[in-house]
């Protein structure tokens, strides 16, 4: 275990290092405030807790901020967890040291995996927080890769939660911010927890050819740096193995087992200016046979997050490719610590600059009129996926999502640009304005006074956040009656799809629940938003489903009390004592065979009804199960009887669940992680793909009544790209 003195003398000899000029008294006196305000609070290591706020310290100090960051650093948690104020910490640190720890105790108090409107929230305030001051997302990072570096002693339930968590938002912003070293630490600790099998099949494969690795890479590197010297260029070169959740991908992506991989490899020179970049550059291709298509020149043109270096991919004598990256001492710094490296080297960078963060301004403004769902999914186009650089008539840069097309493009010049597009050029040639991008393309727009504005076809072919956005906006402004009729249609198409009646929506009793679940005031509202393209048909009645079906069983269950063909009550009215059989009471025969029908799976808490088979005692079905409908047939009326379920709490009954999602890589083992948190003994999950980019999974498990069971479905349908559930046949 380690200890506050460790830590204390581990983070003071990094500031005498890298921060000659740092005002330590002041720091000791943060250090020592903390530790009396958490005295009584322990990690779950056992270990005192200031030892967390010293780490994250240390983190922020190794990526260059300045005093005002690392005082909140100190501070991070004492808003949170303690009685500290924010006027008790501006008075003793300043003002700016208490705003930053105001803003991380914001943050903290997120939960990133709750439902998808909650997330939206909480994501608007990470981005408000860091178009205000970039510095409490990069101290909640730093707090976050402390956590991660210490999640083996979180329960497993937790280790999975936050791991997901870390993937989905903290990794991709890292990625966002240029903080390429973070990001990659945060992934390689997430992935050991989420696949601890894929992870440790890696690092043991890793392990056994390290040696040869190693050799491999001591050649090229000194084949360079030799070459480099001869030619008088000082350098720094040095080879490394990719990290293993990018050689995670790679298999995924390439269906290949990590022997099989070859691009693995990665080299970095390190020079003094840009000129030398590109001598260097030569010499490599002069050195090694260039593999075409590989050039990538991210100096000339820096990616959003500030990232630049030459990328360039060889083959050597042995016939192994490697990446070879080149760039200056400065590009170094930001490739590993993105935007903290601006306090490094750009005085006042603190306050940040403006074109930097244009896309936080962008993300903020997308989150209007979209759907929640649609918000955190695509927004993670925008921030995180790999870019496309293009260029306007007049040599203006624009960068775009990968797969990005001219409408994506005339929309990143202006909202009226892209409302008025009737076409479009690309390298002086006109082309289908539905036809992806590539880099270097120099792209002009054709438009019209009279163009009629967007098509709704555009939607499903743009790729980045904001013209999705600008065109819904347009929708939205332009043409309610159309939006209207054509959200009714698609609404009740996909009701009929699933088996749902129409009526229920128009029900005095049920018609407003289900307006409120949805969080619109009125029905056309909900249709109007389907027909912008603020919300989905499927999404729309995936989230109403259950509360339809729930409705219908209470309605069925009032005709029951009502009075239906099935066997009454003694007319004196007193209730027969009657053994129950399998936690079930059949209440006109005192002893039968009882059996669960497969059809409905009925658990304790469902209203059942039974029928007497031939040979096979009482088959028990849910009320509502569609093999209950002839009830009322005189021939069978004889056969139904009434059951009730006997007081068996820790009996378990198996049930099945039928989940509507969409097709994603990942899902079946969010599935089974889930089930396994949930603590319950599951008999069997399988899947199958549909042609329209939906699945559906089949999950058989036991549970002791319908709570539980409505419990484990909650959880279900909060994982990301499950839209649906129903109770489905065992």
């Amino acid at each position: 275990m380690e200890t506050f003195e460790e830590h204390y003398e581990s983070l003071f000899n990094t500031l005498y290092r890298q921060m000659p000029g740092a005002d330590l008294v002041l720091i000791d006196k943060a250090i020592h405030y903390a530790e009396e305000k958490h005295k009584f609070q322990k990690r779950k290591d056992g270990s005192p807790y200031i030892i967390h706020p010293l780490a994250v310290a240390q983190i922020v100090v190794e990526m260059g901020l300045d005093m005002d960051a690392i005082l909140g650093a100190l501070l991070h948690d004492c808003i949170e967890d303690t009685d500290a104020s924010h006027d008790d910490i501006a008075k003793r640190f300043g003002d700016t040291a208490a705003e930053l720890v105001e803003g991380v105790t914001k943050l903290t108090r997120a939960d990133f995996s709750s439902t998808e409107e909650a997330q939206m929230e909480n994501l608007r305030k990470m981005f408000m927080a860091m178009s205000k001051d970039i510095r409490v997302v990069l101290i909640k990072i730093a707090d976050r890769l402390h956590n991660m570096r210490t999640m083996q002693y979180q329960s497993p339930e937790k280790q999975v939660k936050k791991c997901r968590e870390t993937m989905d938002i903290y990794a991709p912003l890292a990625h966002r911010l240029g903080m390429q070293r973070i990001k990659w630490e945060l992934e390689d600790i997430a992935l050991r927890y989420l696949d601890p099998a894929g992870y440790e099949n890696i690092m043991s494969t890793l392990s056994a050819h390290k040696e040869q690795d190693e050799a491999f890479m001591h050649t090229i590197q000194e084949r360079i740096k030799n070459r480099l010297l001869d030619m008088g260029i000082h350098n720094k070169t040095y080879g490394r193995i990719k990290h293993v959740y990018s050689i995670y991908r790679k298999m995924n992506a390439q269906d290949k087992t990590l022997e099989e991989l070859y691009d693995i490899y990665a080299f970095r020179v390190i020079v003094d200016s840009i000129p030398d970049c590109y001598n260097v550059l030569g010499h490599i291709h002069d050195l090694f046979n260039l593999v075409p298509g590989r050039f990538k020149d991210y100096i000339s043109t820096p990616k959003p997050n500030m990232y630049q270096s030459l990328h360039t991919t060889v083959i050597g004598t042995q016939g192994i490719p490697f990446e070879v990256q080149i760039r200056t001492w400065e590009m170094h710094q930001t490739a590993e610590y993105g935007i903290a490296a601006h306090w490094k080297y750009k005085q006042g960078a603190g306050e940040g600059n403006e074109k930097d963060f244009e896309w936080v301004r962008r993300l903020l403004e997308s989150q209007q009129d979209t759907d929640a769902e649609d918000y955190v999914n695509s927004l993670k186009i925008d921030m995180f996926d790999d870019e496309v650089f293009v260029f306007t008539p007049k040599g203006k840069i624009v960068s775009l999502p990968a797969g990005s097309t001219p409408i994506d493009f005339a929309y990143a010049i202006h909202s009226g640009v892209g409302n008025s597009l009737v076409g479009a050029k690309v390298n002086n040639r006109i082309i289908n304005i539905d036809m992806p991008l590539k880099n270097g393309d120099i792209v002009e727009i054709i438009t019209s006074k009279t163009a009629k504005g967007p098509s709704r076809d555009w939607l499903n072919i743009c790729k980045s956040n904001q013209a999705r956005t600008k065109i819904k906006q347009w929708f939205k402004k332009e043409k309610r009656e159309e939006n209207v009729a054509h959200g009714r249609s698609s609404f009740e198409s996909e009701m009929r799809r699933i088996g749902l009646p129409l009526s229920i929506t128009i029900d005095p009793e049920v018609g407003p629940q289900l307006l409120k679940k949805l969080c619109f005031d009125s029905w056309e509202d909900m249709y109007a938003a389907i027909g912008y393209g603020g919300l989905t048909a499927v999404k729309a009645v995936g989230r109403i489903r259950d509360d339809i079906n729930r409705a219908m069983k209470l309605q069925a269950n009032d005709k029951l009390v009502q009075g239906t063909t099935l066997k009454t009550e003694p007319e004196s009215g007193k209730r027969i004592n009657r053994h129950s059989v399998n936690g079930v009471i059949v209440e006109d025969i005192d002893s039968c065979m009882i059996k669960f029908a497969k059809c409905c799976t009925p658990v304790p808490g469902d209203a059942i009804v039974g029928f007497i088979t031939k040979g096979f005692g009482v088959s028990v079905h849910r009320f509502d199960c569609p093999n209950t409908s002839d009830k009322e047939n005189p021939r069978f009326a004889a056969r139904w009887v009434r059951v009730r379920w006997a007081n068996q709490d820790d009996q378990p009954f198996e049930t099945t669940l039928e989940l509507d999602c969409i097709t994603r890589e990942g899902l079946l083992l969010d599935l089974a992680t889930t089930m396994t948190t949930s603590r319950v003994r599951v008999k069997e999950i399988n899947g199958k793909d549909l042609p329209d980019g939906h699945s559906i999974f089949t999950v058989r498990f036991e549970v002791r009544n319908v709570e539980e069971l409505e419990s484990i479905r909650n959880k279900l349908l909060n994982i990301r790209d499950v839209i649906g559930s129903r109770r489905g046949q065992n």
